[in-house]
């Protein structure tokens, strides 16, 4: 297997200035830190850096001759923006349309829109070597004003000034452009740019919008934390930081309890961090409850907030099955991320999200699922933190009903000097902090987020493949624990999931960065087979793979076919685990090379999901396309016999 880093690769690291920088800032760990990436931070992970996404590191330019007919006006519904609306942005008094004139959405509206005082230095870590940035608050998004399509040929024409005659002697034109907004408890304002990204400069700021109510609770999401099923866990976020209720069943609440984090929770390296600078957006309060007295495989309602900062409507929920029963059903993926609702730009845009959201959604609304798993790269905020607002509103109608377990990923926590197996900015100064307050899973202390569940038939052990999983680390420990403890009568599967995979069959062309790490590899993988792991759920590449029982780069099993032609797996006789890359659930596609090594047995490159039925003696496995909504592949795992390994 490749080795991560070859020494070609060290001294093109080494000759990057902004690593070298970071480098001196590294702590040290019980296991070397890895190199990831190379000069364009965290924007060399699986994208190309766009001029939307380098905004705050351009010189904002003096824009020509004052126009003294423009304006920009905001329309809604109502005088204060809802919770979720589409708003309409007129441009009115434009004297010469361009292709390089643009709307940018700001948070907040008090935000300063003229050249930043900082040093070019501290954007560095962008990537880019502009000399000063645009924004001190990067853009929530923004859009074109060639998106109206009657702009640039000026067919929405107005008359400003006639001659004596009463002939039009000045003509304007407008545009009207549409933006999504959601509540992101901040005013908002939009400003319209000429020079296109590259060059901009301000030609009019609109009068700020607030929110009708900024303290309103919201994006409440559901999670197990024990194996018993007779508890939930519901986190929502709020403008509001006294404490606030869970309410459900017949009469029953629980009191939050409200956490936060600021600009000085966040990790930075001498060039500042996008999470610590221009990328930051207050997070309000996240409040979370616990609520008791469930019983497991039941759906009951529940709604969260108070009296004085308002309530959510009521949402039907389901507890999932206790471990140890009979029979569970999950849907799993990995990197999914978040797209616009409008044609604007983000700072990160995941394409297919919404339409792997969507058809998730169906399947909850049909009442046939019991859990769902995230296995890292969640919301790919990246430092941008209004990002995370955008996902907790993009997922509401599947983590409102469900158990919504996840795993981190390097997008999650990755950053120079913080502990991190890997020396990256991948998480763009976030370093775990907002995944872990938003997102609270049954761990055993902040930042070490493994853990392990039961539900059903499955006993789920979920690693981060972003800490230290060297034989030596406390992680190896407890993972190696974790399994061997399982009772295999009472919970006869053992599903393994983390971020970073062990297979993946890379696509064609120079591949700097390998995706599978032969350290970990070698570390873990052991640990699998000894344990008699039975399927390894992996995301990161960004595309669907299945492999046969492989063991060290060899198929110990192949499966067969049975009387419905679908792959089998029969595990009576425990050969090596099953491993599947799951992680296209949003990110753009990763493809496949032309060939691929044996244990390989299927490819897709379609965004989608997985399904899984799990009883005592079979586990049936659907990838499911989003588009189509299809399912492309399909197998299953059965015993006759429980392993008691």
């Amino acid at each position: 297997m490749e080795q991560r880093v070859s020494f070609k690769l060290f001294i093109i690291f080494l000759s990057n200035i902004f690593v070298l920088l970071c480098l001196f800032s590294t702590s040290s760990s019980q296991s070397p830190p890895r190199v990831d990436n190379l000069t364009k931070s965290e924007f060399a992970n699986h994208t190309a850096i766009s001029d939307f996404r380098t905004i705050n590191r351009r010189s904002l330019e003096e824009c020509p001759d004052p126009n003294p007919y423009l304006q920009i006006a905001v329309s809604s519904r109502n005088s204060k923006l809802a919770d979720d609306e589409f708003v309409t942005v007129t441009i009115t008094g434009v004297l010469l349309p361009s292709e390089s004139d643009w709307v940018a959405m700001v948070s907040p509206a008090h935000s300063n829109v003229t050249s930043c005082p900082s040093n070019a230095i501290e954007y560095l870590q962008t990537g880019d070597y502009s000399t000063l940035p645009l924004l001190c608050h990067y853009p929530v998004k923004a859009q074109y004003v060639s998106s109206d399509p009657g702009y640039l040929g000026c067919k929405k024409k107005e008359c400003k000034k006639r001659d004596k005659g009463g002939a039009c002697v000045v003509t304007t034109c407008s545009a009207s452009l549409k933006f999504h907004v959601i509540n992101i408890r901040t005013d908002i304002e939009f400003v319209f740019f000429s020079g296109g990204f590259l060059t901009p400069c301000i030609l009019k700021r609109s009068t700020p919008r607030p929110f009708a109510n900024p303290k309103i609770p919201l994006y409440g999401h559901l999670s197990s934390i024990d194996s018993t099923g007779n508890s939930m866990r519901v986190t929502w976020v709020s403008g509001d930081n006294s404490p606030q209720q869970v309410q459900y069943g017949n009469g029953k609440s629980q009191i939050s309890t409200v956490t936060t984090f600021s600009q000085d929770d966040m990790c930075s390296s001498i060039p500042e961090s996008p999470a610590k600078d221009f990328g930051w957006h207050d997070p309000g309060y996240i409040h979370s409850a616990v609520m008791t007295g469930l019983e497991p495989s039941t759906t009951l309602s529940y709604r969260y907030g108070s009296n004085s900062a308002g309530w959510s409507n009521y949402t039907k929920f389901k507890t999932p099955p206790a471990g140890g029963s009979d029979e569970v059903r999950f849907l799993a993926f990995g990197d999914m991320g978040k797209a616009p609702r409008d044609p604007s730009l983000e700072h990160y845009i995941q394409p297919g999200s919404i339409s792997v959201v969507n058809s998730l959604a169906s399947e909850v609304s049909s009442g046939n699922i019991d859990s769902i798993f995230h296995i890292g790269d969640i919301s790919y905020a990246t430092g941008f933190l209004v990002e995370w607002d955008f996902f907790l509103h993009l997922i509401s109608p599947l983590a409102a009903q469900l158990s919504y377990m996840t795993a981190i990923g390097n997008h999650e926590r990755d950053y120079i000097g913080t502990g991190s197996v890997y020396i990256t900015a991948d998480s763009g100064g976030e370093c775990g902090v907002p995944y872990e307050t938003y997102f609270p899973m049954p761990t055993s202390a902040k930042d070490k987020p493994w853990y392990s569940i039961e539900q059903g038939s499955v006993h789920f052990t979920v690693i981060s493949t972003e800490h230290d999983w060297s034989e030596s680390s406390e992680q190896y420990t407890w993972m190696k624990k974790d399994m061997a403890s399982v009772n295999r009568t009472r919970t006869p599967w053992l599903i393994f999931m983390g971020h970073r995979p062990m297979y993946s069959t890379p696509g064609d062309g120079l591949i700097l960065i390998p995706s599978v790490d032969a350290d970990f590899v070698q570390a873990v993988e052991p640990l699998l087979l000894s344990n008699k792991v039975d399927l390894a759920l992996f995301g990161h590449v960004h595309n669907y793979e299945r492999t046969c029982a492989v063991y060290q780069g060899e198929c110990k099993a192949m499966p067969k076919k049975d009387g419905n032609g679908v792959d089998t797996y029969d595990n009576s006789n425990y050969k090596a685990p099953v491993h599947a890359i799951i992680g296209m659930a949003g990110f753009k596609l990763d493809s496949f090379s032309s060939t691929a090594d044996s244990w390989s047995l299927k490819r897709i490159s379609e965004f989608g999901y997985v399904r899984v039925q799990a009883t005592k003696t079979d586990l049936n496995f659907e990838y499911v396309n989003a588009n189509s909504r299809e399912v492309d592949d399909r197998f299953h795992i059965t015993r006759t016999r429980t392993n008691k390994g």
